[in-house]
């Protein structure tokens, strides 16, 4: 078995070496631009969910609208919470965040369905976020030990995806 450590004069070393790089450094093993790339849709896909939640929150009606509205509410800030998270983890890598809206839809793994009333709007939210969580864990697999550090990243938006999934299928069932 080798050893756990590098030498700590090598680490020292490199870590001067190359210290333009930021917290990119020689023990990273994922190809930088791709995760940036993936990272880039991971943020549309949060941005599109933020949208999505933020006009459901200002347009539900109905008898059962003020439950569902909290959800809505608390799930947009989580995924803005998110899209924020992926935007630091882009810079930390020496990449940039792309927060244009021209092509956002496109970018985003998830769609941005409306819906015409409340149902129609938690199915719409739960197709989302059963969206993030197939590809999240799609993202976490590939990345494996290359990145650490966005993988612990994507698996805790993923466990909110999954927490949001679950508030959704409960509000649809509450709806029958």
């Amino acid at each position: 078995m080798a050893d756990f450590l590098t030498d700590v004069k090598t680490i020292r070393e490199r870590a001067r070496a190359h210290i333009e790089a930021g917290a990119v450094t020689e023990g990273y093993k994922a190809d930088r631009k791709k995760v940036l790339a993936v990272l880039n849709e991971v943020l549309a896909t949060e941005l599109v969910c933020v949208l999505r939640y933020k006009r459901h929150y200002y347009t539900a009606q109905g008898i059962n609208a003020d439950a569902a509205k909290r959800e809505f509410l608390q799930h947009a800030n989580e995924e803005q919470q998110h899209a924020d998270w992926v935007a630091e983890r882009i810079t930390q890598l020496d990449g940039a965040p792309n927060f244009n809206p021209e092509g956002l839809a496109t970018r985003s793994h998830a769609q941005y369905v409306e819906g015409q009333n409340l149902t129609e709007m938690i199915k719409e939210d739960l197709v989302a976020e059963r969206i993030a969580i197939e590809t999240y864990s799609e993202i976490i697999r590939w990345l494996g030990n290359d990145d650490p550090t966005t993988r612990i990243l994507i698996e805790q938006i993923n466990k909110a995806e999954e927490e949001h999934a679950n508030d959704m299928a409960d509000l649809l069932k509450k709806m029958f």
